[in-house]
């Protein structure tokens, strides 16, 4: 007549059909499920609540349709332990009732139920109702499995990240002290000299994203931890500058700094509230994207605005118009425009530290011919 319940439920998956247990002390009330579903699922049948528990420890169903009266353990009590049972409590049970109080309904729905399904039966509706919960639970099933794969991707990623940060600190360590080295001892050409420079630059440069990897990672997760101090930022300006000498050199690009339009000198402090290294990599990213990107023989203004609001708010200018069509795109992530062999990661990155620091980078591109970059960081409680 239908399926036997214990050889059903032990097999219940063939054929990559999903699988429906039927729980109904009414027989012909059985019967009509299985004519109108047995086709497209497999079926698995149970006169009875504690068959119905006992059934499902082999192999449980995709879906239950679940009769509320029944003799003895009824369908209220039986879902109630579905749901207490973490290796059942996912399994969607959808109530079968000749009931019409809506707080029968009420009271299913609140044991964990996910539908009704009012008898005498509807085959279109049964059918609807079927398929609904089913595609729900296996798209449930598929976020869960893409959200474990997002999370061991993560983890992985920041295990080499970690790996590579620590791995990599020894060696530039040794770079970076050899360029000192070699200069004290004297009798370098001026070429020579320039070498070593651009050697140490670039070792900085690479020290600098070495330490910056694994917490850009973490500021893209919302999980960084700041550690906010105060931070001269005319100080960081001027390492930025002078690390960047080569590059300014190649474009015949100077970097004049000032503070309310008037030049200042790198003695004067002015103050911020964030992470020194953060500051220093953000500045280093807009400071050379703003040089590259200057015509030959240009000039990169930094202009300093007093506090206000709790805020402070930089301004960096620099000739050479970004593209209008660009604009929109400016902070995304490996966006590029005009630069072979860019990462697309400056600006990103810059705006990524603004944020987790608690301020902001915006572009301003209205001034024709023009680029400038807003950037606001808090400022120190006078």
């Amino acid at each position: 007549m239908w399926p036997d319940c214990d050889k059903t439920v032990i097999d219940m998956v063939r054929d990559a059909k999903q699988t429906i247990l039927i729980v109904d002390d009414v027989e012909t009330d059985v019967d009509t499920l299985v004519e109108t579903l047995g086709d497209d699922y497999e079926i698995a049948v149970a006169l009875d609540g504690p068959t119905a528990l006992e059934s499902l420890a082999p192999n449980p169903p995709d879906l239950i349709l679940l009769d509320i009266l029944m003799p003895g353990m009824d369908g209220y009590e039986v879902c109630r332990r579905l749901k207490a049972d973490p290796a059942t409590a996912a399994i969607p049970v959808i109530f079968l009732t000749a009931l019409t109080e809506v707080q029968e309904k009420v009271t299913g729905f609140a044991l964990g139920a996910v539908d009704y399904i009012t008898k005498p039966f509807d085959i279109q509706e049964v059918k609807a109702r079927v398929t609904t919960h089913l595609a729900l639970k296996a798209a449930m099933e598929q976020l869960a499995r893409q959200n474990t794969l997002l999370a061991e991707a993560a983890r992985l990623r920041e295990d080499v990240e970690r790996i590579t940060h620590h791995d990599l600190k020894g060696p530039l360590g040794v770079i970076l002290s050899l360029p000192q080295l070699i200069a004290v001892g004297g009798n370098l050409t001026g070429e020579q000299a320039g070498y070593l420079e651009d050697i140490e630059e670039a070792g900085y440069q690479m020290l600098n994203m070495v330490n910056l990897s694994l917490g850009l990672l973490k500021m893209e997760q919302g999980v960084y931890e700041l550690s906010p101090r105060l931070v001269d930022i005319v100080r960081v300006i001027g390492k930025v500058v002078a690390e960047l000498a080569s590059l300014r050199r190649a474009r015949g690009v100077s970097v004049e700094l000032r503070r309310e339009g008037t030049p200042l000198t790198s003695d004067v402090a002015v103050h911020v509230v964030g992470e020194e290294l953060l500051c220093h990599s953000m500045l280093s990213n807009l400071v050379k994207n703003a040089i590259e990107h200057s015509p030959a023989g240009g000039r990169v203004d930094i202009d300093i605005a007093p506090a206000k609001d709790g805020f402070r708010a930089l301004a960096l200018r620099n000739l050479g118009e970004t593209d209008p069509g660009f604009r929109e795109r400016f902070f995304e992530k490996y966006a590029t425009h005009g630069k072979p062999g860019g990462t697309g990661l400056g600006t990103y990155s810059a705006r990524l530290m603004a944020r987790t620091m608690g301020g902001d980078l915006l572009l301003d591109a209205a001034t024709p011919g023009e680029t400038t970059l807003a950037l606001c960081l808090p400022a120190p409680r006078t």
